[in-house]
């Protein structure tokens, strides 16, 4: 029998106009993008709706309202009768929403949640990320050990994003991204230097997890409807107290999100359906497993037409 997991996307899927359809469509979309709004005090749906793209851009901006647009987008998939899943996950930010998804924090605390943590991570000290394609995880960690070893702290680089066997991301200070991402192109691999000013997922974001933790600290998380595969260990987990212990670590950790699709393979996932803006996080499932079913929901269209799908193969 197919076994569904939903998946939710991180920073970098934002675009100008998510969520406008399904708030014009469906009266349940724009009431929480309503409440959304009034938790934020301030208006995150038309930021979503109108941009423009240099503020949706901003950490401090694109954190929040791609939570806003997937938190939207999951209440209009349930509403309309999408399958539960087995398993929920999120890339980075995205494990907000899969958290929300899954019940275990209220909506109230994923926007309050989620707007400390753009303006900590905007407000974070000058870093540099740069993905790295074509070169296997346990190289690119070795070349990342040696350049922070060769350079001494705090110039320290490691393997942030282990998005694919071949798609990583390393992150760190400027002069050591620079130098492990010119010795993997020495190495043969594609190095692109990513447009972000932090040094996201590396231990220069610890001052701001701390900070960060002592938030999650005051949050009630609950025990959760699904198992969420989370960043930090790529393992499931449903009890309130470990998802909170792990939620806390996730700032200055990789994400481990091959792992997590992995895992989720490994229990029998063949379905996965990205919730919220983009098809990032589609195209890394096909990566990993070509074999996978993927759809998404990011306006009314797909929504409709995913929906379909689904039916459609539960009666197979």
């Amino acid at each position: 029998m197919s076994k569904l997991a939903c998946i939710f996307p991180g920073q970098g899927s934002q675009n100008v106009g998510m969520g406008k359809d399904l708030a014009e469509k469906f009266p349940e979309a724009k009431s929480l993008f309503a409440e959304i709004d009034a938790i934020a005090a301030r208006s995150l749906s038309q930021l979503c709706f109108a941009g423009p793209d240099s503020e949706l851009k901003r950490t401090v901006n694109t954190q929040p309202t791609i939570l806003a647009m997937s938190m939207v987008a999951w209440r209009c998939y349930e509403l309309q009768g999408g399958p539960k899943p087995v398993f929920v996950a999120g890339h980075s930010l995205g494990e907000f929403s899969a958290l929300y998804a899954a019940s275990a924090f209220d909506l109230e605390a994923a926007v309050r949640l989620v707007n400390k943590r753009a303006q900590l991570m905007e407000a974070c000290p000058k870093g540099a990320m740069s993905a790295v394609i074509g070169m296997a995880a346990d190289k690119l960690e070795q070349i990342t050990r040696e350049v922070t070893q060769a350079l001494g702290q705090p110039r320290v680089v490691i393997v942030a994003n282990f998005n694919t066997k071949e798609q990583l991301v390393i992150s760190g200070d400027p002069e050591a991204v620079a130098e492990a991402g010119a010795k993997a192109k020495a190495e043969g691999a594609r190095v692109i230097p990513l447009p972000v000013g932090g040094a996201f997922h590396s231990p220069l974001m610890k001052a701001a997890a701390d900070e960060f933790e002592s938030l999650v600290k005051t949050i009630d998380i609950h025990d959760a409807a699904f198992s969420v595969v989370q960043n930090v260990d790529a393992k499931p987990e449903t009890k309130g107290a470990a998802l909170k212990e792990k939620l806390a670590r996730q700032m200055p950790s990789a994400v481990r999100w091959c792992e997590t699709i992995e895992y989720m393979l490994s229990q029998g996932v063949d379905t996965f359906v990205e919730i919220g803006p983009g098809k990032a996080l589609s195209g890394m499932v096909k990566k990993i497993d070509r074999q996978a079913r993927v759809f998404n929901v990011a306006d009314a269209q797909t929504l409709e037409e995913t929906l379909i799908a689904l039916k459609q193969t539960a009666s197979v």
